[in-house]
């Protein structure tokens, strides 16, 4: 089980070379989509928590762009300080204005908050992986990660990016968007695993059914043969963004039986628990007194609830 990390780490670099080939297919598409932006961000997403530095030939073949793109866009990004150019070893590093911006990103979100305590307290109950994620193109991408006292096998934090359609915190992100949003994420998928294609849908059906009787789903293996795991769709509190969360193990560790009649259940709780406690949060910046805009008073506004989503 030592080698899950690994697994990990590699699948999100190959991962991340698929959707930029994806995110090439879209800007041919979208007369608003800024191809040279697109690929300066590529170049950023190259690099992975725990790999350390890398050069413009690594860049260029973890992107598919060409080296002398890559090279130009290297330069660009070092003079802004989106990358450090290490010159002993001629290759970069990530610099401070990408920790700046991840940083307000996720210091700014009312979800982590709300979520920290009560994913610290499930993966002591189950002594667990547990997880708070959002969407990342194609793939999931972990906000918030907390492990039980024993957790040895599993070294999933923040910043962990995961496939969508074949893990259950993907498949429950899938489940909880609107009809719009869900089938162009699907469409997507069923591009990147043309091949599996009829694998990964049947596996989408399924966890679908299950969030729609249960409100969580199931995976065993499908992801890592190592791994297993519940999730469960979740919303901010005024039902403007989609998240998930998630519960994970070594299929050794638990049963199938017990997932689905333990920790289900207790994760789909968890995200009641978690969606209450940024109800009841303050506003992080509030408007000043002085320029508020008056109201009426009548703002109590309400979201569809998601066990009454359409489900495919």
């Amino acid at each position: 089980m030592g080698n899950v990390s690994h697994l990990v780490t590699r699948t999100a670099a190959f991962q991340s070379s698929v959707e930029q080939g994806l995110a090439e297919a879209t800007s041919g598409k979208d007369r608003q989509f800024v191809t040279a932006l697109a690929r300066g961000l590529d170049i950023l997403r190259a690099f992975h928590a725990g790999e350390g530095m890398l050069g413009n030939q690594e860049i260029a073949h973890r992107t598919g762009l060409p080296k002398p793109t890559v090279a130009r866009l290297t330069h660009t990004l070092t003079e802004l300080g989106y990358l450090n150019y290490i010159r002993r070893f001629r290759k970069y590093e990530l610099g401070a204005s990408v920790l700046a911006l991840g940083y307000a990103a996720i210091s700014s979100m009312d979800v982590r908050r709300a979520s920290r305590a009560p994913l610290e307290q499930l993966a002591h109950a189950l002594n667990a992986s547990t997880a708070l994620g959002g969407r990342d193109r194609h793939s999931m991408i972990y906000l918030e990660a907390c492990r039980g006292p024993s957790v040895v096998a599993i070294t999933h934090d923040v910043g962990t990016r995961v496939p969508m359609a074949s893990t259950a915190i993907g498949r429950a992100y899938l489940f909880s968007l609107p009809d719009v949003d869900r089938n162009k994420q699907i469409d997507a998928i069923r591009r990147r695993w043309r091949d599996d294609w009829a694998k990964v849908k049947t596996g989408l059906e399924r966890s679908f059914k299950e969030l729609a009787d249960h409100g969580f789903c199931v995976t065993w293996g499908e992801w890592l043969p190592e791994l297993c795991g519940v999730g469960a769709p979740l919303r901010n509190s005024d039902g403007t963004a989609a998240y998930a969360i998630n519960a994970s193990a070594p299929i050794y560790q638990i049963s199938r039986d017990r997932l689905e009649a333990d920790w289900g259940p207790r994760l789909v709780k968890i995200a009641r628990d978690i969606r209450t406690g940024m109800a009841a949060q303050p506003s992080v910046t509030p408007a000043p007194a002085a320029v508020r805009p008056a109201t009426n008073g009548n703002g109590n506004g309400h979201r569809p609830p998601i066990s009454a989503m359409a489900r495919r």
